[in-house]
């Protein structure tokens, strides 16, 4: 079965996406790239296309048309303003609304009927806006969300305990923003609670981090890259390879009408179900908190 993915956005988050593919063994088989830079695509598909002869899965990679979307299994957007330094990423909203109803106009009426995996900030805004502008179902619409800020807080935890981040076991839920925050309480290294290793002082330290590690990126080299394109490889193989994992992604809360980072499962049909735990009251109401933010967002567009 051909699994074709199409970037649409060739920029660093693009192409470092991109990058990462062809490093890492993945269900992708075929990889197109659209960008209003025509002549920079065709470089691009090049340069990856001389990984091959050492890269782990063998891709198709080639410059795309949207044409290319009728028969993709993933479209990943990675699109619009970069965030400058001393932006937020809500500065952005405006300028990539008006770009995304452009982007999804082509998408769909080229009879794309496959998932969209959005990377473009404000995120959940955005992931918000394609899932209106497509008319696809809430689970085949999703944004890589706090994914992300989930990874740097258990490098950061790892980092600070001496231990493979992977044996962390906690997420970063509600926006992918300033709002986003930690649940403590259901932090745990191995089985063994957070509050067994580090002080309210250390949690609060390592959270601000968390949360500003993108500004300070920004701040020392331009733009934040790496990071997402790793990640948004981990989130394209659970999807393509149905792994039905438990990934916090950006998702539909029909509650709220809003989408935010909580966790769910994923696989080759998108969101598969959504995984519920228990927040206490302070966790609880700063994820409302959160929620209103994107609300906020949501109806200035509106």
């Amino acid at each position: 079965m051909k699994n074709k993915v199409i970037i649409i956005g060739c920029g660093n988050v693009g192409m470092s996406y991109a990058y990462a593919l062809v490093n890492q063994k993945t269900h992708v088989n075929e990889l197109c790239l659209i960008d209003l830079d025509k002549n920079r695509v065709k470089g691009e598909v090049m340069d990856l296309n001389h990984c091959m002869p050492y890269s782990p899965s063998k891709i198709d990679i080639k410059v795309g048309t949207y044409e290319d979307c009728k028969d993709a299994k993933l479209i990943v957007i990675a699109a619009g303003a970069n965030q400058k330094s001393g932006e937020t990423r809500m500065d952005l909203i405006y300028k990539n609304a008006k770009i995304f109803k452009e982007i999804i106009k082509n998408v769909m009426k080229n009879g794309f009927n496959g998932i969209f995996l959005v990377a473009t900030n404000p995120l959940d805004v955005m992931t918000y806006i394609t899932w209106k502008y497509s008319g696809l179902p809430t689970r085949k619409v999703i944004g890589s969300g706090t994914f992300l800020d989930t990874s740097r807080l258990r490098y950061l935890v790892g980092d600070k305990l001496g231990i493979n981040p992977k044996n962390v076991h906690g997420y970063v839920i509600g926006e992918h923003g300033d709002s986003e925050f930690i649940p403590w309480s259901n932090v745990n290294v191995g089985l063994q609670n957070i509050d067994d290793f580090l002080s309210d002082h250390e949690k609060k330290e390592i959270e601000n981090n968390v949360r500003n590690a993108a500004y300070e990126i920004i701040d020392k080299k331009g733009n934040t890259s790496y990071g997402i394109g790793v990640c948004l490889v981990r989130i394209t193989n659970a999807i393509l390879g149905d792994e039905k994992s438990v990934m916090v992604v950006s998702n539909y809360d029909k509650n709220n009408d809003v989408y935010v980072g909580l966790p769910c499962i994923l696989g080759r049909l998108g969101v598969i179900n959504k995984i519920f735990f228990n927040l206490n009251d302070e966790e609880t109401k700063k994820l409302q908190n959160s929620i209103d933010v994107i609300k906020e967002a949501i109806n200035k567009i509106n």
